[in-house]
């Protein structure tokens, strides 16, 4: 009986032990398409446009490809024949049949019409195989690390292979008719023109900034820069604040779901900005608490139950990579939808995790990354940027693009740059000795320039550059549409 029993064992050990698995791949089907080009080769061009040598599992069959490829490539007919020269003293060849291998393919091959279908197949294979050595490596990488590299780098290091796979294995993103680019722009101008305000884009709520830009464009990225203190972190919040309430009260048909990446500023100290532009209270006064109970009982707690409502997120991670950030903006429209992000600023964020002293070069990665992101999910993606300190050294304080930290890679990703300005700021600073006729000159310069903002679009693809005027209200922490004093009534 006990033996018996350690056979019954035995057999159940070895029915829960894994059995061997041989990695993905389909000879037959390389086979049968090989035999189809072979035959007809215009079965060559259905498949050459994603179908590489490297995808087919069989060394043999990636030759005879290769070669095939390259004789069609240059007009020339590929046949067992024609290729017969190029195989005669081909070992691994000799080892199954040598030449009449090729003959053979030729004599079990395909219609044409199914090498998409063959080619697919092998393709997708492929892409499995690779995704098992990819997982094969980050296991081991796991396993035996550096002490330098941490987890949280070795997560965005895999997220970062793993994305450069999924659009390797985007084959669909081939040359397509252009009947279907017609198709979307008709749809996105028909959009448009049912639109009140005639915008392609998402609305950024400031009329004179929709009406230069055409709102913000799918798949664009846009650069909004300045000097610190001018303001870029309170418009970016403000846009993105419009976006998603416009959203909100269209049910879904205008704005956008807006992700906000924060990297400068906490979750908290973001949503006291947001509060300060709905409630008109002062963000000095919210952060102190020094509110009447009128102000608390009907306007801070209104405002904070509308604002819960928003399909507005905050990321608030300091030092996020791209990696990161776009894992996160991935899960966020899968799951809600993403319609705008924005990322305050630009030079907070960290490139791929290697050691670089390069910071040209980190920078360059990060908004070709952006740019990417914009483009794979099809939203328009804001990120701040500083300016250089050379603006200061200069009369006209107006920013340009050459004033861009590392502007070289910025200016050249970028779709749109745009630069926020207060003249009143540097003025503000000037105040010359009470009394004298040039007080009473910068005082009335000053009323000129009193709570007003610029936005110099330096940079822009789809539309023209300029100057858009806006009313600034810093205690709100507010951008809002500029009227001129001729517009006003008269004041007293």
């Amino acid at each position: 009986m006990e033996t018996v029993s350690l056979n019954e064992d035995l057999i159940d050990k070895e029915k829960s032990e894994p059995a061997f698995r041989t990695a993905p791949h389909n000879i037959d089907a390389e086979q049968d398409l090989l035999g189809a080009i072979l035959v007809n080769n215009e079965a060559a061009s259905k498949v050459t446009g994603f179908l590489k040598a490297e995808h087919f599992a069989e060394e043999v069959h990636r030759r005879i490809y290769d070669a095939a490829t390259l004789l069609i490539e240059r007009g020339e007919i590929a046949d067992p024949v024609t290729l017969k020269s190029y195989f005669d003293r081909d070992e691994a060849l000799a080892d199954i049949g040598g030449s009449q291998y090729l003959a053979r393919l030729a004599a079990s091959a395909t219609t044409i019409i199914n090498a998409d279908n063959y080619g697919r197949l092998i393709y997708d294979l492929a892409m499995r195989r690779e995704l098992i050595q990819l997982g094969e490596e980050i296991v081991n990488t796991a396993y035996d690390s550096d002490l330098e590299e941490t987890s949280q780098s070795q997560i965005e290091n895999a997220e970062q292979k793993l994305f450069a796979l999924a659009e390797n294995g985007a084959h669909e993103g081939a040359l397509m008719p252009v009947r279907f680019a017609v198709d979307e722009a008709l749809k996105s101008i028909e959009e448009a023109f049912q639109r009140d305000g005639n915008l392609v884009g998402v609305t950024t709520g400031l009329k004179d900034m929709d009406g230069k830009l055409g709102g913000l464009h799918k798949s664009d990225l846009l650069i909004l820069a300045g000097r610190p203190s001018m303001g870029k972190t309170s418009l970016a919040t403000n846009i993105a604040y419009n976006a998603a309430k416009a959203h909100h009260a269209s049910g879904g048909k205008e704005g956008a779901v807006v992700g906000f990446f924060s990297l400068e500023m906490s979750a908290e100290q973001l949503v006291g900005r947001v509060l300060a532009e709905a409630t008109e209270i002062s963000s000095e006064k919210l952060r102190r608490g020094d509110l009447t109970d009128d102000e608390f009982a009907n306007k801070l707690v209104p405002e904070t139950a509308r604002l819960s409502e928003l399909p507005l997120y905050i990321d608030d991670t300091p030092a996020l990579s791209i990696a990161g950030l776009r894992t996160r903006a991935r899960r966020l429209k899968r799951s809600h939808g993403l319609g705008l992000v924005v990322v305050d600023y630009l030079q907070l964020m960290k490139g791929s995790g290697r050691r670089s002293d390069n910071r040209v070069q980190e920078i360059s990665e990060v908004t070709q990354g952006l740019k990417a992101i914009a483009k794979e999910l099809d939203i328009p993606v804001i990120a701040l940027s500083q300016l250089s300190r050379q603006v200061e050294n200069r009369d006209d304080k107006r920013p340009q693009l050459s004033d861009l930290r590392e502007s070289g890679s910025i200016e050249q990703d970028a779709d749109v740059v745009m630069f926020v300005y207060r003249e009143g700021y540097y003025e503000e600073r000037k105040e010359p000795g009470e009394g004298t006729p040039e007080h009473a000159e910068w005082q009335e310069r000053m009323s000129r320039l009193h709570n007003l903002a610029e936005v110099v679009i330096g940079k822009q693809r789809h539309g023209p550059i300029g100057i858009i005027k806006l009313h600034f209200k810093p205690e709100f922490t507010r951008f809002g549409d500029y009227v001129s004093d001729e517009y006003l009534p008269d004041h007293h």
